[in-house]
């Protein structure tokens, strides 16, 4: 069935965004891009990879940064952040030696990567040091920065001055609520405008409950059945939609168990409402990518609708009986978004929002 019209109106005048090179019906040039019609100021908020992989010694954070450069050539698009671990991947008693490692691998990275770092806490000594190597000499390549342990906005803040003291780079802050206390104080941090991304430190709010949450906790199915853990990870996920941030959720210790690894990441996007989650073996990234992309069928229907609301200049349109408008455009064109991120195949008609790179390769 084609989808009809229920109104027209004039088309705004928008150059393509992000690189997609030309729109898909003449004249490209006057065609507004799907981003700008349909999400404002989010659009230009950016996109995260869905999966968000870390590494602390240097033998792996290489590996991790040269298994990126071969997923973004097999994929068309970088998949996945790499995270350079400056917190637990640091020796200790080498903290200095060890941030002049992270950057060096950050300015030596493929200017396509996207290679981020976690420093330690505001608290911690390290951290005035760790803002100033990593963020001072290569803060211009980070995507962002991962602060741990942030228990208030007052340590958003802190970490805020470092980075403007250290570089003139706006840096993205990614940061880690770890604490019951910051789970309360979620919504306020995710509102800071400097915030892009907040995380679900597991094991460590486990530990802060003093014995309350057994070990079972930490598991990878405890997590998703214990009412504090879940309580806790709701609460972050609504904090992140509700300020258009996004939610990443953690870790995966059974990095053995494909199946359980699995598994938690499809129950992070489907029921929890995660968008982005984090990885620390390399065989759990495909599994990520599996789990938050959108199904095939999903995608088609997904470019139909949104490549006729297109023609339909973003008016209300009738498709396969049911009424759609920007509400629900809105909707799909983030299932298209989702799908490019996670390099699965784009249906030609919409592949020129995305760019060259969008025609992935079976």
């Amino acid at each position: 069935m084609q989808p009809t019209p229920l109104a027209s109106g004039p088309r705004a005048v928008h150059a393509p965004t992000r690189g997609q090179g030309a729109a898909l019906s003449s004249p490209a040039s006057l065609r507004a891009h799907p981003r700008d019609v349909l999400l404002g100021a989010q659009a230009h908020t950016g996109f995260l990879p869905v999966c968000d992989h870390y590494s602390g010694v240097e033998v792996r954070m290489r590996k991790s940064l040269q298994l990126q450069a071969e997923m973004m050539q097999e994929l068309g698009t970088c998949v996945f952040d790499v995270t350079l671990d400056c917190e637990d991947g640091a020796p200790v008693g080498f903290e200095s030696e060890h941030a002049r490692l992270v950057a060096r691998l950050a300015l030596a990275a493929n200017p396509l990567a996207r290679v981020a770092a976690r420093v330690h806490a505001v608290d911690h000594p390290s951290f005035a040091n760790d803002m100033a190597t990593i963020a001072g000499e290569a803060g211009h390549r980070l995507c962002h920065i991962m602060v741990p342990k942030v228990e208030s906005v007052d340590d958003v803040l802190r970490a805020e001055r470092a980075l403007a003291q250290s570089c003139s780079t706006r840096v993205p802050l990614h940061v880690l609520i770890e604490s019951p206390a910051a789970v309360h104080r979620a919504f306020e941090i995710a509102a800071h405008p400097l915030v892009q991304s907040l995380s679900f430190g597991l094991m460590d709010f486990v530990s802060a409950h003093g014995g309350a949450i057994p070990a079972y906790g930490m598991t990878s199915a405890g997590q998703f059945s214990h009412p504090l853990v879940v309580r806790a990870k709701l609460e972050i996920a609504a904090a992140c939609h509700a300020n258009g941030k996004v939610p990443s959720h953690c870790v995966v210790t059974e990095f053995t168990d494909a199946s359980a690894m699995l598994g938690a990441a499809r129950r992070a996007a489907q029921e929890l409402g995660y968008t982005r989650m984090w990885s620390i073996h390399p065989a759990q990234i495909r599994s990520i990518l599996e789990a938050f992309a959108p199904q095939q069928d999903d995608i088609e229907l997904a470019a139909k609708i949104i490549v006729a609301a297109d023609q339909a200049d973003w008016a209300p349109i009738r498709f396969e009986g049911a009424l759609h408008d920007r509400a629900s455009y809105r909707f799909y064109w983030q299932v298209l978004e989702r799908a490019y991120s996670t390099g699965r195949a784009l249906p030609l008609s919409v592949r020129a929002w995305f760019g060259a790179t969008a025609s992935v390769p079976s």
